[in-house]
């Protein structure tokens, strides 16, 4: 594949051991009792070079071919690195509970954030509690089985697989005008929490992937209407009413 191209990835992911840690085919999930309901199980989006998978992944996506299976070992060094002892603390149990907002939602070998940093509870016992910042894959050897499926030539597919892939959300509005972007934001975008920051990524990601020029965030929010039925002032139609028939 060349640098800079955007294409599509199937992939089981696998430790040394051959135990699935992920994948995005909804029929390996469930051979392995991995499958979540709910879940869009559909292909990686990647840009090629792009430095968002691990050191391993990339390499060997740059001399991959599309439409051909592959099965690769990436060692630790070229994944999530060895472990850096640097970066496990032991604490007292009191200044891990001073900084926790749900205290019930500890559990040892689960997800804790101090700090601002996202690490692993690995020890709660005798009034001290060992945290691990390293990466939850950190010091292991993996095992790729991928398949590059598709690569979008067409400029305004790799557009939208990138808004995709960078945000979690669907349906956006793209039009171009020369080099210039416009972006329609969807719905479901506009209430998101993370949106402010998502389209200071967007901007960078495309303007990298496709040579944007100005990049436009459009948002569209559409008018409310209301019934007259409902008093002089009528009555807003949003998701808290009810109008269904008395009995």
């Amino acid at each position: 594949m060349e640098e800079g191209a955007i294409v599509h990835i199937e992939y089981e992911l696998y430790n040394s051991e051959e135990k699935l840690i992920e994948t995005n085919l909804e029929a390996t999930a469930k051979e392995h009792d991995m499958h979540e309901d709910g879940r869009d199980y559909s292909p990686l989006v990647a840009l090629i070079g792009g430095g968002t998978l691990i050191e391993g992944f990339e390499d060997h996506l740059l001399e991959a071919e599309a439409d051909t299976d592959y099965e690769i070992d990436i060692s630790s060094e070229k994944a999530y690195g060895e472990k850096n002892s640097e970066l496990i603390e032991v604490l007292s149990q009191d200044k891990v509970m001073q900084q926790i907002r749900d205290p019930n939602s500890l559990q040892v070998n689960g997800p804790i954030t101090l700090g601002g940093k996202t690490g692993t509870l690995t020890l709660w016992a005798a009034g001290r509690a060992r945290i691990d910042f390293n990466h939850p894959m950190a010091g292991q050897d993996l095992r790729y089985k991928y398949k590059i499926t598709k690569v979008i030539d067409d400029k305004g597919e790799k557009v939208e697989a990138l808004l995709k892939a960078n945000t979690g959300h669907d349906d956006f509005g793209v039009e171009f005008d020369g080099d210039d972007v416009a972006v329609t934001i969807p719905e479901s975008m506009l209430f998101d929490t993370n949106a402010a920051m998502m389209k200071f990524r967007l901007v960078s990601v495309l303007r990298d992937s496709v040579n944007a020029g100005k990049v436009s965030f459009v948002e569209v929010h559409e008018e409310r209407t209301t019934d007259p039925g409902h008093g002089e002032e009528g009555h807003v139609h949003d998701e808290n009413c009810d109008h269904g028939e008395e009995e």
